[in-house]
């Protein structure tokens, strides 16, 4: 088997190598062609009036050229240099050999500043040329010529000479920074260095050698003797430095003298010091030391890096692939709200009324109309309880004869209650609408999710980097599946394959499976898996302790590069300041969506619920999230684990209110009315929004475009996870330890022929790792075959009767 596998896996492409093919080729080209067209110039220039006679005649044999490169070089010479520009045609050459070391990376050159000081030229050098030549020639090209001439006829040649002059004395002033004041300080520095350099080098005559002595006693004289009172510690070390320069003379002139201390008062100023003895003997200078930037040598290497190669890319391996259209999705045409003003009027004195019948007074009350739902806004007279209108939910539903009703007591961040009443013709929230708004496009969210619109219409998007986690539940037929297939769109349309992969989790087999199309650009999966959108339950519960592995793994790499979270990680990735060598990468953000969870928990239990509450409190950081659905909303399949790390919700219609509960603690979602229409809780506060629809021809379209582009050479793999089954041994088999359950499963196996540890675990109600021992004792006893891979076992008894045989001669 791993011989076959090595002989069949596709060795992977290395884009590198091809991409680099033609860059070399143009990158030769270009200063091929420099090298050519600058000989041509040159041999054009000699002989200039004969190699322009010949350039119109190239076909003609009989006429032979004097140009180096024939009547090519001609050509060149004469469109470059008498037709164009003139003696500046060489700067061309010059531009396509930079042009050329750029293509090949070798940046000799400031690209940006060599063209802009090469297109300086080649505006004012053939103009300043025709002004010298008076247009004899060809050294200004017909360009330097005309606009010599236009600027004498307008300006005169004196104001043509002070336009030339002006323009290239800015050039000049602006590059090389030729102001009064830093040619003053430049030449200051040097008058300076180069008289101390004299200076110190100038032996001392007998004469100065007396004076400066009669100097250096006066000063003596003049200063009084003075106590040391106060010094910091910066004016002991200067005290001490004082002290210590101090020459042979100086010390045998001390001798005679009274013995004076010098005081450094922190307040006083330079004035007001005390000369201090000097001789010319000694260069002494005082420096103040400047702040060194220390540069750590990985950083100085990463910035060489980036300086010759730019910063890393990501999308390199797949730089032609691009993003979806939205032509791909459907435009259900007009979307925009009607409103009906007879609807609202009703429903308006239907509240009223009812309220004003329980004794419960408006002062104001005003409508906002969504896609799905009217929000009726309440202010109650002062003196109103909340809780007393609260309690009129169901009152309100029978008097307005709608299904729906929820009532917010109060509004968040307002001094109303809200009444949300259901519209007798909601309008539609296509897909397109919302992906095609500019809100979505202009996004710069690490992970946009964009739900669908709020009841004032407004689009609602969420990060889901930032929830980091999403729980989604709802009845059959409530919108759940088209809210996850929402979600993914709005990720495949923001988000390029290598920065994001899906490991998809669908025991229903039918939902997530328009995906696999994408598997080579945005899924991942486990090395030995053959589908990438995972069914079994034996692989759900290997993949999501892969993925415990991977954020492990993950979590080291961000630790060896001192970085919190991945976002830090990516960016010191593309700075180059992370060594591949060393085992780093880039990271792509993983989603790991689970479209039915109860289903997993029901013939899993703990073995799939521990894993996901692991990466649920710890994967956030490392660039790991996840999306769980479920129907069934109850306490045991949405457990106290669970709930605690995943702070945000998304409740479709359910049908009781204990679901309500269990799903959003608080109830509401068993008042929806379906279709979309849904809660959204953050955390913070629940939002009712209508879901953005996307339809099953929709997502196809969208996932054959992306699948037809080209690919990674596979899907993303996940670390290899070892379990029991796969590193089991067929060792001998002991009867007397054989499970109380042995003989059903074998029976079970025998009857349908099938050697899964996943239909046991369904059939017979176990965990995995029970499932698991007892298929290890069957293969032992010789009922089944060995593992193979992702195929179920060889049922190696063929019938009951055969089986119960079996089983008799073991049990004696």
């Amino acid at each position: 088997m791993e011989k076959d596998k090595k002989k069949t896996t596709p060795k992977p492409v290395d884009q590198n190598k091809i991409l680099s093919k033609p860059r070399i080729f143009f990158g030769i080209l270009f200063l091929v062609f420099s090298v050519v067209a600058a000989l041509s110039f040159i041999s054009y220039l000699m002989n200039w009036k004969s190699d322009q006679s010949q350039a119109g005649t190239m076909l003609d044999k009989t006429i032979k050229s004097s140009n180096i490169f024939g009547k090519i070089g001609d050509w060149l010479g004469n469109i470059f240099i008498f037709e164009s520009i003139g003696i500046a045609a060489f700067l061309v050459a010059f531009l396509f050999f930079v042009f050329g070391m750029m293509i090949l990376k070798k940046n000799y050159f400031k690209p940006w500043k060599t063209i802009g000081h090469s297109l300086f030229f080649i505006c004012w050098l053939p103009i300043f040329m025709g002004a010298l030549t008076k247009g004899d020639g060809v050294l200004s090209g017909v360009y330097g010529f005309q606009i010599m001439d236009f600027l004498n006829a307008v300006i005169g040649s004196a104001g043509l000479w002070m336009v030339i002059l002006v323009s290239m004395g800015l050039y000049f002033i602006l590059e090389f920074n030729l102001r009064p004041s830093s040619i003053k300080a430049k030449l200051s520095d040097l008058n300076d260095s180069t008289i101390g350099r004299v200076k110190g080098m100038m032996p001392r005559s007998e004469e100065n050698f007396e004076a400066d002595e009669e100097l250096e006693e006066q000063a003596h004289q003049d200063a009084p003797n003075v106590t040391v009172t106060e010094m910091n510690p910066q004016q002991e070390v200067l005290h001490k430095e004082i002290e210590t320069i101090k020459t042979p003379n100086q010390t045998s002139f001390e001798e005679n003298e009274e013995k004076t201390t010098v005081t450094l008062s922190p307040a006083a100023s330079t004035a007001e010091k005390p000369n201090v003895p000097k001789n010319d003997d000694i260069d002494f200078k005082v420096e103040v030391a400047k702040t060194i930037d220390i540069i750590d040598e990985s950083d100085r290497k990463s910035q060489e890096l980036v300086d010759k190669h730019g910063y890393y890319d990501h999308r390199l391996e797949l730089a032609k692939f691009q993003m979806p259209t939205i032509d791909l999705l459907r435009d259900y045409g007009n979307e925009e709200i009607s409103v009906n003003k007879e609807e609202l009027e009703e429903n308006k004195n239907k509240i009223v009324g009812l309220l004003k019948n329980f004794n419960v007074g408006i002062s104001e009350i005003k409508a906002t109309i969504g896609p799905t739902v009217t929000l009726y806004e309440i202010v109650p007279e002062a003196g109103i309880r909340v809780a007393s209108i609260k309690k009129l939910q169901d009152d309100i539903a029978l008097n307005l004869s709608a299904l729906g009703i929820r009532i917010i007591a109060p509004m968040p961040g307002k001094g109303t209650i809200g009444i949300e009443v259901p519209r007798k013709n909601p309008s539609m929230v296509s897909m397109r609408s919302v992906i095609a708004s500019q809100k979505f496009q202009n996004s710069d969210m690490d992970l946009p999710v964009v739900f669908g619109k709020t009841i004032s219409n407004e689009i609602f998007m969420a990060d889901l980097a930032k929830m980091p986690h999403l729980l989604m539940a709802g009845a059959t037929g409530q919108g759940k599946s088209v809210g996850i297939n929402a979600i993914l769109t709005s990720l495949l349309y923001k988000k390029h394959p290598s920065e994001l992969k899906f490991v998809m989790v669908d025991p229903k087999k039918v939902e997530l499976s328009l995906y696999s199309k994408i598997e080579r650009h945005y899924l991942a999966k486990l090395p030995d898996g053959e589908d990438a959108i995972i069914t079994d339950t034996h692989k759900v519960i290997n993949t999501l302790n892969s993925l415990c592995i991977e954020m492990d793994q993950r979590y080291d790499l961000l630790k060896n590069a001192f970085c919190k979270n991945i976002k830090e990680y990516n960016k010191k990735f593309s700075e180059r300041k992370l060594n591949p060598e060393n085992g780093h990468r880039y990271l792509p953000y993983i989603v790991l969506v689970v479209d039915e969870f109860a289903d997993l928990i029901m013939t899993a239990g703990k073995e799939v619920e521990l894993p996901i509450a692991r990466l649920a409190q710890l994967a956030r950081a490392v660039g790991i999230h996840l999306i769980v659905a479920t129907q069934r909303p109850s306490v045991n399949v949405i457990t106290g684990m669970i709930k605690a790390n995943f702070p945000a919700r998304a409740a479709f219609r359910v049908i009781s209110s204990v679901d309500s509960r269990t799903i959003l603690d608080s109830p509401g979602a068993d008042q929806l009315i379906g279709k979309g229409d849904m809660l959204y809780f953050n955390g913070n506060e629940i939002m009712r929004l209508q879901c953005a629809f996307v339809d099953t021809p929709e997502v196809e379209k969208i996932a054959e475009f992306i699948g037809e582009q080209k690919g990674y050479a596979s899907a993303f793999m996940l670390p290899e996870y070892s379990t029991e089954e796969n590193t089991s041994t067929a060792s001998a088999f002991d009867p007397n330890e054989k499970d109380v359950l042995f003989e059903d499963a074998a029976r079970i196996l025998v009857s349908t022929q099938q050697g899964s540890t996943s239909m046991l675990q369904r059939q017979l109600k176990l965990g995995y790792n029970r499932a698991g021992r007892i298929m290890d004792q069957l293969e032992a006893s010789g009922v089944v075959g060995g593992f193979n891979g992702a195929k179920a076992r060889e049922v190696l008894i063929s019938d009951l009767n055969s089986l119960e045989q079996f089983l008799e001669e073991l049990r004696k």
